[in-house]
């Protein structure tokens, strides 16, 4: 990424930013608006970013007059100009290289990971966490996830709608639960492959950061012909109101390699840690399948790093060649960073993020 601009984007009424490849160290008071720059980089790929947002919520108030961020990108394919924006109360549009895509086209252009304080209790709430931080994962390799996912959950609904309705045609069913099943076994296969990739990507760095041990799991079990499966369950499900099987059930099991301890039992500082060791190691076999490291964005997470991990953390970005973008309270917090990054301060004047100079 080599500029991003964002006009009467959350506290940005207008904010241009060039950058030159280096990693960015983005610090300023709580409130600035550093976040909403990070935020602002996610909305470049498919979904509703970091903070899983409504497009309404990302307009600059009291103006909501709508918003746009636009970016200048060295992509998987060359540069591109990325647009995407909402006018007044309309849904998000995205441009690319000024011609209408759909969101699902952003995956292919440019691929992009975060990490947010919001994630810190990932391992010990519920599985849908997870499983939405598995499928980005999964979408940072496999552009049609996120296709295979709206697939999915479209045929569910249907599904469940027939259950509210009452309706006990297996024709109906059938069909739907066919298409379930299709799409359900790319979400599948995705995970498993994303799963394997990463325990490739940790075996064979050297780091500082815990190795995790991971698996996907079921409450119901894995099945092979999920079709079956639901029409099996119809019964069950009827009662339930919606559908009990299928990957979108699943749950990510995560272990400390060295010492055979769950996530969940482990202390804050170590889920930190493990998470971090998970979005290097997305990084590093992303990098080593498409030739380019995706773009990092890390909020606050020098904070909850000693001195001896965050420079750590930098050397693996730097070696990466990664351009991330990473926020603080303090400057001191990148001091060992130093000119390998690029430097950034953000004030707060009036309700309205500035970028100092």
């Amino acid at each position: 990424m080599t500029s991003l601009s964002l006009s009467h984007f959350r506290s940005h009424r207008a904010t241009r930013l060039e950058f030159d490849g280096r990693p960015v160290a983005i610090s300023g008071p709580n409130g600035a608006g550093k976040t909403n720059i990070l935020e602002a980089v996610s909305l470049l790929s498919p979904g509703r970013g970091l903070r899983r947002a409504a497009g309404a919520d990302l307009a600059r108030r009291p103006e909501a007059i709508g918003w746009k961020i636009a970016a200048a990108v060295e992509g998987l394919s060359g540069g591109h100009q990325i647009e995407t924006l909402a006018e007044g109360e309309a849904a998000r549009q995205v441009r690319i290289d000024g011609k209408p895509a759909a969101q699902v086209a952003l995956g292919r252009v440019l691929r992009v990971l975060w990490l947010v304080p919001a994630m810190d209790r990932l391992w010990i709430e519920a599985a849908e966490g997870r499983r939405r931080f598995l499928d980005r994962m999964a979408l940072s390799f496999f552009p049609d996830h996120a296709e295979a996912a709206l697939d999915y959950e479209k045929a569910m609904r249907e599904r469940n709608r027939l259950f509210r309705d009452e309706v006990s045609d297996p024709h109906w069913f059938g069909a739907l639960e066919a298409r379930m099943a299709a799409a359900g076994a790319v979400l599948t296969d995705n995970r498993r492959a994303v799963l394997a990739h990463l325990e490739d990507a940790q075996a064979q760095a050297a780091t500082v950061f815990p190795q995790a041990g991971l698996r996907l799991i079921s409450p119901e079990g894995e099945t092979d012909d999920l079709a079956a499966a639901l029409a099996a369950n119809r019964s069950r499900d009827r009662a339930a109101g919606r559908a009990l099987t299928g990957p979108h059930r699943a749950d990510l099991e995560a272990v400390f390699a060295a010492r055979g301890m769950p996530a969940a039992q482990s202390s804050t500082g170590e889920q930190k840690a493990l998470l971090i060791s998970l979005i290097l190691a997305n990084a590093r076999a992303l990098a080593a399948q498409t030739g380019r490291a995706p773009v990092l964005l890390l909020d606050e997470v020098a904070a909850h790093l000693d001195p001896a991990r965050r420079a750590a953390l930098y050397d693996e970005i730097c070696a990466l060649g990664a351009q991330a973008l990473m926020t603080g309270t303090e400057p001191g917090l990148f001091d060992s960073l130093g000119p390998r990054g690029q430097s950034l301060i953000v004030a707060e004047e009036g309700g309205v993020s500035r970028i100092l100079p």
